[in-house]
């Protein structure tokens, strides 16, 4: 058996890579390393070159960090005037919903899913233990159900 280290042979190797081949083959084993290296390089070049071609083929070469709202308006669809009227219908029954809770649950529901804050931070702002948010939580999310069922 003989030990290769790979990054003698390859320069595109940083790293020691050790490989036993057996005695007779250390040529063949090389030449045939080199074969699939070089495949997999020219697959990836052609894939490269592929992607360059559909993007110039599509006129699609804009980039995203421009800073001149591009990505806004080629992602962003504008929505015709009946879905922002349904927008608006679904946030007035949301905001109807959540001002028919109770201060507390309403206050833990808008700080938890608005403003981001963890129910352990709810709990050490409230002064009570994160069992009692997380319960007023559930609670006031089953009562906006109820409500908006109802709707």
């Amino acid at each position: 058996m003989v030990i290769i280290n790979l990054r003698r042979v390859f320069p595109v190797y940083e790293l020691d890579c050790f490989v036993e081949v057996p005695d007779g083959d250390v040529e063949v084993y090389v030449n045939s390393l080199t074969k699939e290296i070089v495949d997999v390089y020219i697959a990836a070049q052609r894939k490269e070159n592929a992607s360059l071609r559909q993007v110039f083929r599509y006129k699609a070469h804009y980039s995203l960090d421009t800073g001149d709202d591009i990505e806004h308006d080629v992602i962003a669809q504008a929505a015709d005037p009946f879905e922002i009227l349904m927008d608006k219908q679904d946030k007035a029954q949301l905001y109807a919903a959540l001002n028919s809770l109770p201060e507390k649950q309403l206050n833990r529901i808008y700080a938890f899913y608005f403003l981001g804050m963890s129910k352990y931070e709810i709990a050490r702002n409230e002064g009570v233990d994160e069992k009692a948010v997380r319960l007023g939580i559930e609670r006031g999310l089953a009562t906006l159900k109820k409500v908006l069922a109802k709707v």
